[in-house]
């Protein structure tokens, strides 16, 4: 796999002075979450980086649950926490894999090529023993100029623009029950955008929480024409992130997030939501 690295090369890749692990660990019921427990221990080489703090700007009006950061911020961010472009990063959360996803895809964003997800998070890295640390260890900032990969993202406008064509993949990556619109436990709207299809984010892992292999991806993601383009959302940009990532790492090439996702298409009034009556 490409995006996403073995624990064990993960694990003697951390004697190389030139790694840089970012512990994305959070639970959206309990923010202060994931610093509390990064300060109890980590994996040596780690900076933490907070979804709401760090991985994502305030809300708005429109922009969904978890707006993307201001790009130029998340470049000094990666510059302050030690990262260059020669920089290898590896992020990895619980295990859970949708923050370490959203970070891994903001670093590709901004243009760092040597960006990686920890396979199975630090749930995996503490069952194989691997050392672990309470150290916080001095950083050397570094200066990282951002290249913006705007062909990674699909605005909204797209998004509407292209919901119904043939050739387009629209994929829903929220629970079923959320996308046909029986139950929404977050959002003010149940339903889906009009022309996606469903795909649940976690269909992607296996259930020790590890990545399928490219052949189970391929055969997950076999609905979808690879040569069509392909946007994927969830309900805030967050778990779309995981499919965005399987996709990739089933040979998909022209693949996009809808960052904001479902959260800002309904904040837009005169959008349309579909619901499926069983």
């Amino acid at each position: 796999m490409k995006n996403i690295i073995d624990i064990n090369i993960a694990n003697k890749l951390r004697l190389n002075k030139n790694v840089v692990f970012l512990d994305c660990r959070f639970q959206l019921s309990n923010p202060a979450y994931g610093f509390n427990e990064y300060q109890k221990s980590h994996i040596p080489l780690s900076r933490y980086v907070d979804l709401n703090k760090d991985l994502s700007s305030s809300v708005q009006k429109h922009g969904g649950r978890h707006p993307l950061p201001n790009l130029n911020d998340f470049g000094k961010l990666l510059g302050e926490l030690g990262i260059d472009h020669d920089t290898i990063v590896i992020c990895y959360d619980d295990g859970t894999n949708d923050n370490a996803a959203r970070c891994w895809f903001l670093c590709n964003l901004v243009g760092h090529k040597f960006t990686f997800v920890l396979n199975g998070g630090y749930k995996k890295w503490l069952e194989n023993g691997f050392e672990v640390t309470t150290n916080v260890e001095e950083v050397l900032p570094k200066n990282f100029e951002i290249n913006v990969q705007d062909h990674l993202i699909s605005s909204m406008h797209e998004v509407k623009r292209n919901s119904n064509r043939e050739a387009f993949n629209l994929i829903d990556s929220r629970e079923n029950i959320r996308y046909i619109g029986e139950f929404e436990p977050i959002d003010r709207i149940a339903g889906h955008i009009p022309g996606a299809k469903n795909s649940f984010w976690k269909d992607v892992l296996t259930e020790s929480g590890e990545f399928k292999t490219t052949e189970e991806l391929q055969a997950l993601f076999s609905p979808y024409n690879k040569g069509d383009e392909t946007v994927v959302y969830c309900g805030s940009g967050v778990t779309g992130c995981v499919n965005y990532l399987g996709l990739i790492e089933a040979g998909y090439t022209n693949v996009k997030l809808y960052p904001g996702s479902f959260s800002d298409w309904i904040s837009y009034e005169d959008n349309v939501v579909n619901k499926i009556k069983l």
